[in-house]
């Protein structure tokens, strides 16, 4: 039979072998929301856990108002919900300048925009005089909010921290140990000095740090905590089917914008599994889920959540903007093997950049992974992985397989997320 994956922003078509089982786990499927202007307006007149946004802006009269919202990493639709919140606003608050508006891209730890890449992210026609400026977790002014509970420096951009009225934009998605995206985390990640984000990431090898689980998960769990010591006063967060179009928008109060977020989130994108298969063939889902092999490596682990131990995995990720980390490069690049990967990170422990190397070495060590990616075959050598033409590795591994393999089709892997009835 042959299959047809999302690859960047086209498609490549595979042949698997007849004699194969083959099983197609993809997200379920939910209708699209009608009007985003009129679901996003329901939205802000009932907000979950808050005022109306009109009431809100009015009982707060901020002079400064600051917006963060993610980076080309997440396909958030900003040029069509940016509009209503400035419009609210204006209506709100007439006398407010919109040059009183900033809109911070938050980026946490990945490079800072440059012009053109603000203007992908955010259409200068669609914000006119607001300030449009890119986080620099390295560079930033920032404001300190001392330690959470855990431990974690909650530092935070000052351009964020020091507006009247705070605001967050995002998207609710199956993260790998968060639990879920989604609520203060486009803040207290997205606009985070770097070792806000390192040490909460350091909690991802704590017990419940893992996809799809929110209640006693401790990565998650600090990021609401961080997220209540900045003050975020808005969440706004849609939930996007497999084509990214958006089938739920929420606003208000961070924390209520997740819990009912996730609730749909995982109802899209929770597979539930009998048994785990021989081979599993994933593709991220297309741009901007493997925009670079960095963000890929959320859709290898989540799709080796569906392999029987020893099994083979094909990972389908374009990477056209190559490996995506220095950081995680130049670690991994010192070693021959994902085993000395494991045994180094161990030893010397948790660094940003670094961590990603770790997660990679996890799966590489347990196990077979080949991919098929626009990246130099040299360089994904030096990143321990194995460059393939998907056709010929998946008749490859048929060939060898003694039996009848059950070979697992996963079309949006760095979403979809597996788990046993």
């Amino acid at each position: 039979m042959e299959i047809e994956l999302k690859y960047g922003d086209g498609r490549k078509t595979i042949r698997i072998p007849d004699r194969a089982d083959v099983t197609i786990l993809k997200p379920a499927e939910f209708p699209a929301v009608g009007s985003i202007t009129d679901t996003l307006e329901k939205a802000l007149n009932d907000p979950l856990g808050c005022q109306p946004f009109q009431s809100m802006l009015q009982q707060a009269d901020p002079e400064t108002i600051a917006i963060a919202v993610p980076d080309e990493t997440r396909p958030v639709p900003l040029n069509l919900i940016l509009p209503v919140i400035l419009e609210e606003i204006r209506k709100t608050l007439p006398a407010l300048n919109p040059s009183a508006i900033t809109i911070i891209i938050g980026g946490g730890l990945h490079p800072p925009l440059d012009d053109n890449g603000r203007e992908r992210v955010v259409a200068r026609q669609v914000v006119p005089d607001c300030r449009i400026i890119a986080h620099d977790a390295l560079h930033d002014s920032m404001v300190d909010y001392g330690l959470t509970s855990r431990k974690t420096p909650v530092r935070i951009n000052a351009d964020f921290a020091s507006a009247d009225f705070k605001i967050v934009i995002g998207q609710i998605d199956p993260h790998q140990f968060v639990g879920f995206t989604g609520g203060a985390k486009g803040v207290v990640i997205g606009c985070a000095a770097s070792e806000t984000i390192e040490h909460n990431h350091s909690l991802m090898f704590e017990e419940g740090a893992r996809v799809g689980q929110i209640a006693g998960n401790p990565v998650r769990e600090d990021l609401n905590e961080a997220g209540q010591m900045v003050g975020i006063q808005l969440a706004i967060n849609v939930v996007l089917n497999a084509e990214k179009n958006i089938v739920q928008m929420l606003a208000g109060q961070p924390q209520e914008v997740l819990r009912k977020g996730a609730e749909t989130c995982s109802a899209v994108y929770g597979v539930d599994i009998a048994e785990k298969f021989d081979i599993v063939i994933a593709s991220c889902g297309g741009h901007p889920k493997d925009i670079c092999l960095y963000q890929a490596q959320k859709g290898l682990n989540l799709a080796s959540q569906a392999l029987s131990p020893g099994g083979h995995i094909l990972l389908l990720a374009a990477s056209p903007q190559g490996v995506g980390d220095d950081i995680y490069f130049d670690y991994v690049s010192q070693f021959t093997t994902p085993e000395e990967v494991l045994s180094d990170f161990k030893d010397t422990g948790f660094r940003m950049g670094a961590h990603k190397a770790y997660l990679f070495g996890r799966t590489l060590a347990a196990f077979d992974v080949a991919i098929s990616s626009d990246l130099d075959p040299g360089v994904l050598r030096k990143c321990h992985l194995r460059a393939a033409d998907p056709t010929v590795i998946v008749g490859e591994w048929v060939d060898a397989f003694k039996g009848r393999p059950s070979i697992a089709v996963v079309p949006n892997a760095n979403t979809t997320y597996f788990y046993h009835g």
